[in-house]
């Protein structure tokens, strides 16, 4: 009985490894997509694409996300999943390219977007260790980041109409920070055996980092723009 408890044991941790290491390979291969979806919205001039529509245009991009994030969760199971998950991140490719090109219209906007990937690079290591040395499930997290977000998302969508500086600062600050959180928390679902699907486990631990860069990189042109 020993021995079958040992070897379920074993068999367990193996198979969390996998998860986290297929996670991380598919999170690699994500980036790629992502940054092809950049490169041709700044091409593209994404951003432009939506002047006369400020609102419409931010929504109809929230529905897509959201359409594809249903679909990965349905075809989680099979490789179909895994091209919807390339797909997604290149949807998001394009909407950073907003981001990315308002930061390259500082003089030092190259120097930004590298200092905002170093931070997120920081904070994914920190994270990933912080997970690591913690060994009790950090699941009782969930529902207090689901309700940050939740309002954090209806704040976003209110600053739409309002347009207000300092709660466009505040709230790319609570993002960061929460999603940091989250970070941690999805990182430690998959070490502890909480996610066991590594294309789900690749869609939490992407959108966690894709927040925590865009926010920073947010942050970084508020303080540290220089328009000379």
């Amino acid at each position: 009985m020993d021995r079958a408890l040992s070897t379920s044991s074993l068999d367990l941790a193996q198979n969390r490894n996998k998860v986290l290491r297929n996670t991380y390979n598919l999170l690699a291969l994500s980036m790629l997509p992502t940054a092809a979806g950049a490169w041709l919205g700044m091409q593209m001039h994404f951003a432009g694409l939506f002047k006369g529509s400020p609102l419409m245009g931010p929504l109809l991009m929230l529905g897509v996300m959201v359409g594809l994030m249903f679909a990965i969760q349905r075809f989680r199971d099979s490789s179909t999943g895994v091209f919807l998950l390339l797909g997604f991140t290149f949807v998001m490719g394009l909407m950073l390219s907003v981001t990315l090109e308002r930061t390259l219209r500082f003089s030092n906007g190259g120097t930004l977007i590298a200092m905002a990937a170093g931070g997120t690079a920081i904070i994914f290591f920190g994270m990933s260790a912080l997970a690591s040395s913690i060994k009790r499930d950090l699941s009782g997290m969930g529902k207090f980041l689901f309700i940050g977000t939740l309002l954090l998302i209806a704040a976003s969508l209110a600053n739409l109409f309002f347009q207000l500086p300092a709660l466009h600062l505040a709230l790319t600050v609570i993002t960061c920070g929460l999603f940091s959180a989250w970070l941690l928390f999805d990182l430690n679902r998959i070490i502890t055996g909480g996610e066991t699907n590594y294309i789900t486990a690749t869609l939490s631990v992407y959108l966690d980092l894709y927040n925590i860069f865009a926010s920073l990189l947010q942050i970084l042109g508020i303080f540290g723009g220089d328009r000379d």
